[in-house]
Formats: structure tokens, C-alpha cells, sequence
């Protein structure tokens, strides 16, 4: 990529990024005071607004991302305070070392700028002055403040572009990406299980039994467990009161006619002819036998799919329809006109009409107008829950209070019963704490809840007595396969001196064309990392659940250098091993003025700028 696309590239993003910082803010007060700033880099000052507008749109981000309000202490957990400073800190490093190189924006090229900004152009595209006064003075800034910034930000793009454009990687390191992605080998395994051994296996001792345990403590550790009373109100729990009329069910019927009543219809293929002498040539043979349907598709340079029509209905055929409707499947009619030419037609399957009376479908609808009611009466009352809530009320007072079931969830990721078959309250609950004040919350049928952390369970280690039949389980796994490796190692070693499988009297898979990125069903979940590890003709074991397998690479090729799809995936590859070096490089550039400048950050500042989200 040539180094002046790279910049223009990079000051797209600097515009955007520039109206969502100016406009993406809006509702945000403005700091007021004699401190102006966060902080500094040599020359440039951080602007305490630009720090709580930045840090204001990335946790908005945040809770739109996760569908929730995110409370600062969330967003300081989460980092984003320290990565909105750090982020700050580059462009003010950035803007220093321009004013030091004296690199800036002439004004035309300013203006340019402004008048291209969506956010600033009225109803007819061009830009609107009172729009542009309008937008700086919601965002809290200055016209000369924002064209300062402009000025800064479009000169620091210059030269972070300047210092990524041009970064290429050497052939070297393309070639090895394309052996690593691109390498295939062909592989045949044998599958060995419980029953392919000669001798059967003893019962464990409790002193086997003991060991296996304790060299397995991560499978029979109980998990974090978070101890849960909640209250929750779905649509199910309230179905059965909603009451809906006739009318209504009569008007949602009407509505879906196209669901309930359906005409016949039939699976259609259609072969277009240039004019009709070629259409009638071609069903003339097709009716001789000395061509067939397929025959004439193949002719025309073209596959069944590209002929493909689907379920048609008469409406759908104009023309055609009478004959297509007259036919029996598997007939070709035509020709025949349509909207692309003269055609012949070939039926596959007849779908007979069906038609949904009022009264069968009467319990579905009113299931689904019920449920609709149901989830507005639930949305109504969620202000007065709130209201409930902060009024100081508990978990259990909602339950007394409103129509709020009481419950309570021993709850980890395992718990998907209940309340915790809900993605919604699985996230919630994994990041609860006991400082959390009790809120209302949406579940994704509609439902509400609100919860309370009353515990948290550490996980435990359980005794062999609590769990002896999994461990009994997982030693005769393990030990299937220690005796399969010592009753086949002859097997292995005749398989890597040349001896075949079926000479071993062993059934086999085999795959060709293994890639790294591939996938063999029904392996261990290494198999392909284990395959790229074997040369040639080598024979490896390798340990399943239960099972062991016998694998042999049998050949190894070099990437083909005709594959497409490989040749885009390693253009790929090497453009983001680019770009990584090219943010190394702009990355060691900031460090380096940031040590020549000097930082200096007021922490009495960003208290301040914190202290309005709490």
C-alpha cells in the first residue's frame, strides 16, 4: 500500500474519530475550574474535556456492547480509563512532535475537512454553518478549539503514516507463512478401543484409584459457585391471565393468511433458450430420449442449480403456468415464453395446497397474541419495580409486593436450568458482587429480573468418596489405553519399518490434503497438531478418552502454489504481520518523544473527571 493511501486512509478514521468524540458526547458537562488539563507531553496539553468525552464514549461502547449500564467501578475493572489516558497521551506525544518539526495544515485543506463532515452538512449534502455552531456548542467546544484539534490530529496523522506506509515484510517470512498454512499431508490411522485388546483389564485398587485422583484434581474440583436470590417475572408465568378476543385473533389470522393458506406449488427447474427454434430443438430430443434434461443443461455450460427455480406457484410462471400445472413430476414441458426467453420446464415434486382453518390455528395464534400481552404487561411495570427497588425494598418484598416470583440458584457455568438457561442472567450473575444494589433486568423472552449475591462459594476439591464411580471411570480410560500402547508397540514399529496396516489385520481411516487448518471428526482434539509434528513414514501413538490411536504420516507436499484461496490467506497473513511492525514502529516513535518530552499527568485532575461517573 503506497504511503499516500495509507494516510488518507488513516485520516478517515482521525474524521470520524473526531465527529464521534465532538458529537458522540452529548449530555456531558463540561469540567469547569482553573485546572484545564489532565496532564501533558512536552508541549501538548491534554484537555480535561477531550479526557472525560473520550472516556465518556468508550463506556458507552461498553454498555452497548454488553446491553446493560456499566457503573465506573466496571469500566475501571475493565481498564478503560487507563486505555482512553494512554490512547490520550499518544496523540498529545504525536501533536508535540509536529509543533517541534513545525509539520501543520494549511487552511484550505482545513476547511476541506470541516465541510466533508457528515455531522456539519444540512438536508441538501452541503455544509451548514448554524449546523457547525450547533454541533461544537452541544459538544462543549469552541469553533477555534475544534479546528485547532482538527489541525493537530490531521499533522499526527501525517506522521504516524509517514512512519507506517511503506512497511513490508521480507520473502523469507511470506515463504514460511505459506509452508506453515499450506504444507498438506496425507495420514492413515487406526482406531484402537477396549476391544481390541487380548487381555481384559484388572479392577483398580484404592490405592490406584487415590493416585488417579490426585494426579486429576482439576476434574474433580467443584467450581466457583455463586449463591443467588433473585425474583423474576417471564411471560410463561403469566400467559394463562392474559385475556385475548376473538376480534383480535380473527385480525392476526387475516394477517398471516399467507402462512395459513397456501396454494399448490411445485419444484421447478427452468432452462432458458436464446429463441424458441433452440427451445423446441432441445425438448423435440429430450422427448426422443437422445438427450435428456441434464443433458441439455450441461450443453448450455450451466448446472442444475443455476436452473434451479424452487417451489413456484401459478402466479410465479405467468405463461408457463398452465402447462407446468398440468404436468406430472419429472415431465419437461415447453417451451414455453418467460421473462428471460423461451424455456423448458421440468417438474420435481408437486406440494399439495394447504390450507390452516381459523380453528386450528386459533390455540397459535392466541399463544402468540397472548405472549405479546404478556411481555407489554410485564414492560409496564418495570418503572414501579424500579421505583420499588429504590425505595430501599428487598429481593423478598418484590415476591410479597408484585407479581415477581421468588427463587434462589446455586449458580456456575454449568447451571443452565431455570433462570440460568438465560444468556442474559448467565453474564449478569458471573460478574455480581455483594456491593451491587438490586436492579431491574431483561431477560430475552421478555421477562424481567432482579438479584442479590448472597454468597460466593470457593471452589472445592471433592473426595474420592463423593465422586469414586467418575474416577473409577477415568482409570479404566487411562488404563485402556497404557495396555493398547503396550500390547501395539510391536504393531507400531513394524508400521514404521514399512510393514501396512492390512497386513496387521487393522481397519484404517485415511485423509489426504491434511492442512493446519483442517478438522478430522471424531479425533482427539490435537490430532492435527500432532500430524504436523511426524515426518515422513513416521508412527505415532496417540492417547484418546478411552481410545488410542495408531497414526502414520504417508506423505508430505509443499504448498500449491495454484490454490487461490491459500494464496488470499497468505496475502492476508502478511498484511497484518505488517501492519503489527508498522504499530511497533509508530509505537517506538511515541516512546521515544514521550522520553525526550517528558509526561507529566495531574492526578487531582483525573480524580475529577472520575468523580462525575460515580
Amino acid at each position: 500500500m503506497s504511503a499516500s493511501k495509507s494516510i488518507s486512509k488513516t485520516l478517515v478514521w482521525v474524521l470520524m474519530g473526531l465527529l464521534i468524540l465532538g458529537l458522540g458526547g452529548f449530555g456531558i458537562t463540561n469540567l469547569s475550574g482553573t485546572v484545564r488539563s489532565v496532564g501533558s507531553v512536552g508541549d501538548a496539553e491534554i484537555d480535561i474535556n477531550d479526557y472525560a468525552r473520550a472516556l465518556q464514549n468508550e463506556i458507552r461502547a461498553l454498555e452497548s456492547e454488553r446491553g446493560e449500564p456499566i457503573s465506573f467501578a466496571q469500566a475501571e475493572a475493565q481498564g478503560i480509563p487507563d486505555a482512553v489516558l494512554t490512547r490520550l497521551v499518544a496523540q498529545a506525544a504525536l501533536t508535540h512532535e509536529t509543533g517541534r518539526v513545525q509539520l501543520s495544515v494549511g487552511d484550505e485543506n482545513l476547511r476541506e475537512q470541516i465541510v466533508a463532515i457528515p455531522g456539519f452538512q444540512g438536508v441538501d449534502g452541503t455544509f451548514d454553518r448554524e449546523a457547525y455552531a450547533f454541533a461544537l456548542e452541544q459538544a462543549g467546544l469552541s469553533e477555534a478549539q475544534f479546528e485547532q484539534d482538527l489541525r493537530n490530529e490531521t499533522a499526527s496523522a501525517f506522521l504516524q503514516g509517514a512512519v507506517m506506509a511503506g512497511v513490508t515484510m521480507p520473502e523469507a517470512y511470506t515463504d514460511t507463512l505459506l509452508t506453515y498454512v499450506g504444507e498438506e499431508r496425507d495420514v492413515t490411522w487406526a482406531a484402537l478401543d477396549r476391544n481390541d485388546l487380548t487381555t481384559g483389564l484388572p479392577e483398580p485398587t484404592e490405592e490406584e484409584l487415590q493416585a488417579f485422583h490426585d494426579a486429576n484434581v482439576a476434574q474433580f474440583t467443584t467450581p466457583e459457585t455463586r449463591e443467588i436470590t433473585y425474583a423474576w417475572l417471564t411471560p410463561e408465568m403469566i400467559i394463562d391471565t392474559v385475556e385475548v378476543d376473538e376480534e383480535a385473533l380473527r385480525d392476526a389470522y387475516d394477517a398471516r393468511a399467507d402462512e395459513f393458506i397456501q396454494p399448490e406449488r411445485r419444484l421447478v427447474e427452468r432452462l432458458v433458450f436464446p429463441d424458441e427454434a433452440a427451445a423446441q430443438a432441445a425438448a423435440d430430443r429430450i422427448e426422443t430420449g437422445a438427450s435428456s434434461f441434464e443433458d441439455e443443461v450441461t450443453a448450455r455450460d450451466l448446472d442444475l442449480s443455476d436452473v434451479d427455480m424452487g417451489d413456484v406457484t401459478r402466479n410465479d410462471l405467468d405463461d408457463a403456468a398452465e402447462d407446468v400445472f398440468s404436468a406430472d413430476t419429472g415431465d419437461v414441458v415447453g417451451p414455453a415464453d418467460s421473462p428471460v426467453g423461451p424455456a423448458l420446464y421440468r417438474v420435481n415434486a408437486i406440494l399439495a395446497a394447504q390450507e390452516t382453518t381459523f380453528e386450528e390455528a386459533e390455540p397459535q395464534l392466541r399463544d402468540a397474541l397472548a405472549g405479546d400481552r404478556a411481555r407489554r404487561v410485564i414492560e409496564a411495570q418495570i418503572d414501579s419495580i424500579d421505583d420499588l427497588l429504590a425505595g430501599g425494598a428487598t429481593i423478598e418484598d418484590l415476591a410479597r409486593e408484585t407479581d415477581l416470583e421468588l427463587g434462589t440458584i446455586a449458580w456456575n457455568p454449568r447451571v443452565t436450568d431455570g433462570i440460568g438457561a438465560y444468556a442474559g442472567f448467565r453474564q449478569a450473575a458471573q460478574t455480581l458482587t455483594t456491593a451491587d444494589y438490586p436492579e431491574v433486568q431483561e431477560l430475552e423472552d421478555g421477562g424481567i429480573y432482579a438479584m442479590r449475591l448472597d454468597k460466593v462459594v470457593a471452589p472445592e476439591v471433592q473426595p474420592l468418596d463423593e465422586v469414586r464411580n467418575a474416577a473409577t471411570r477415568g482409570w479404566r480410560q487411562e488404563a485402556v489405553t497404557k495396555a493398547l500402547e503396550a500390547e501395539y508397540e510391536e504393531a507400531r514399529k513394524a508400521l514404521a519399518d514399512g510393514t501396512s496396516f492390512d497386513d496387521l489385520d487393522l481397519s484404517t481411516q485415511s485423509a489426504e490434503g491434511v492442512t493446519r487448518r483442517g478438522f478430522q471428526p471424531d479425533t482427539p482434539a490435537n490430532f492435527i497438531e500432532t500430524v504436523f509434528e511426524m515426518d515422513k513414514g513416521e508412527v505415532r501413538f496417540l492417547p484418546g478418552t478411552g481410545r488410542l490411536f495408531l497414526l502414520r504420516v504417508d506423505a508430505i507436499r509443499a504448498p500449491d502454489p495454484e490454490d487461490e484461496d491459500l494464496a488470499q490467506l497468505t496475502t492476508l497473513l502478511r498484511d497484518q504481520a505488517a501492519s503489527g511492525m508498522g504499530q511497533d514502529l509508530f509505537q517506538l516513535l511515541a516512546n521515544d518523544i514521550r522520553s525526550r518530552a517528558g509526561i507529566e499527568l495531574n492526578q487531582g485532575a483525573l480524580n475529577a473527571v472520575h468523580s462525575n461517573f460515580q
